[in-house]
């Protein structure tokens, strides 16, 4: 029986001789082996063999000698094995759960002095072809080299499938959970699983040249909160991005060339760590108010379809305000915790979708709008020219929470 996974074997006895007590984590084979030594019973072992030490390292004992397992983090592919002697802990990462899992069990019952069911190696050197299975990038740029009869290996942290004709994303790649990279690039993708945001390492998503038409909300609110940093879907045929898109607030790198954008999310300038902005060759009419928060290095947004601001605002304020525009009012601004659980799911996606006052009040139907000029450099180091006229200013349109707000604003309007 054989794991495949990156290993760190520690002496606790160094910390003792003021020495440093952890290293380098590198790739390994372990093997659960079982040793018939002349005149004794049969003894269940581990071997730990990695590419430079193929003979590897021997525990020939196993029984009664373990002191400890640590699987809190068995789901990620990490765990810790602690023996007795000689006293060294065995730190386990980047393994298949489901297979590390099988090969602590076994290492159980052997410590237990229990039967292993399942097949044991012999105490012989690991192979080299062993080790291929740990390829940490794999790039397959045609139809004729993608890989339909094997799987892909476990280890990898870059994958790129350009190129191969895919009508839907491969179920197998959203099992390397060690992904940091994925790249699918010029395919035919309508659709994206939500079980993509189950990567949770993945920073880099390229989406680049598909047909996909949207960006489910479940994905924005998945693991990709936290790890995402680039994502690039230009040419495709998306026309908005959900309001929840704005939670993916790690991202730094975002290209939206060649869709069908009329608008963007309208929280946009909650994405604080965006430093790269594409959206060119778009049919935007106008940027959100909350875009002034943006920080941006780069901004590209040649080729939209800008429209002149109106001289005139639309006013649909009520007075006095509805119960349900009074509360809802009341819930964001204090900032009250609201589900689908708790109220029904169409105040949660007014709630979602409240408009924000320059103000920094919210607002739902009861609001004025009111459109006006930015120039783009006020929020970009480097812009690209929106027109062929060399104009770096683009409308933007605002929301008024009460006339007070309007009036207090309305030289930014002239």
């Amino acid at each position: 029986m054989r794991l495949h996974c990156e290993v760190e074997v520690v002496s606790r006895r160094l910390p003792a001789l003021g020495l440093r007590s952890r290293g380098r984590a590198v790739r390994a084979v372990l093997s659960l082996c079982q040793r018939e030594p002349r005149g004794g019973p049969p003894r269940v072992g581990l071997l730990v063999a990695t590419l430079r030490d193929k003979r590897g390292t021997r525990y020939e004992q196993l029984k009664e000698n373990i002191e400890q397992f640590f699987t809190k983090f068995v789901d990620e592919g990490r765990a810790t094995v602690r023996l007795k002697e000689p006293p060294v802990d065995i730190y386990l990462s980047k393994a298949n759960s489901s297979s590390l899992k099988g090969f602590l069990s076994a290492v159980r019952l052997a410590h237990r002095g229990c039967k292993v069911e399942t097949s044991l190696s012999t105490l012989t050197p690991v192979k080299t072809s062993e080790f291929e299975k740990f390829k940490t990038k794999m790039v397959i740029t045609s139809k004729k080299d993608y890989p339909l009869s094997k799987n892909f290996p476990y280890s990898l942290e870059h994958l790129q499938t350009s190129y191969c004709g895919l009508v839907r994303v491969d179920m197998r790649m959203l099992c390397l959970k060690n992904l940091r990279k994925l790249d699918l690039s010029h395919n035919h993708i309508k659709k994206l699983p939500a079980t993509i945001g189950d990567l949770i390492h993945l920073q880099e998503l390229n989406l680049n040249d598909n047909h996909l038409e949207s960006f489910s909300v479940a994905l924005c609110q998945s693991t990709l909160q936290k790890s995402l940093r680039s994502l690039d879907l230009s040419k495709n045929k998306i026309k908005a991005l959900p309001v929840q898109f704005c939670q993916l607030r790690e991202l730094t790198d975002l290209k939206l060339d060649d869709n069908e954008l009329i608008r963007f999310p309208f929280k946009i300038g909650q994405l604080t760590n965006l430093r790269f902005l594409s959206a060119a060759r778009n049919k935007l009419p106008f940027l959100p108010s909350e875009f002034k928060n943006l920080s941006l290095e780069y901004l590209d947004l040649f080729g939209n379809t800008f429209e002149q601001p109106e001289v005139l605002p639309v006013i649909m304020l009520q007075t006095p305000l509805t119960l349900l525009e009074s509360s809802a009012r009341t819930i964001l601004y204090n900032r009250i915790p609201y589900s689908s659980h708790i109220i029904p799911f169409h105040l949660c996606r007014d709630l979602d979708t409240a408009k924000t006052c320059v103000c920094g009040r919210f607002c739902l139907s009861c609001f004025i709008q009111g459109t006006s000029t930015m120039n783009l450099h006020s929020v970009a180091h480097t812009v690209v020219l929106v027109d062929n006229m060399g104009g770096t200013e683009a409308p933007v349109i605002s929301y008024f929470c009460s006339l007070a707000c309007y009036v207090n604003s309305c030289d930014m309007l002239k």
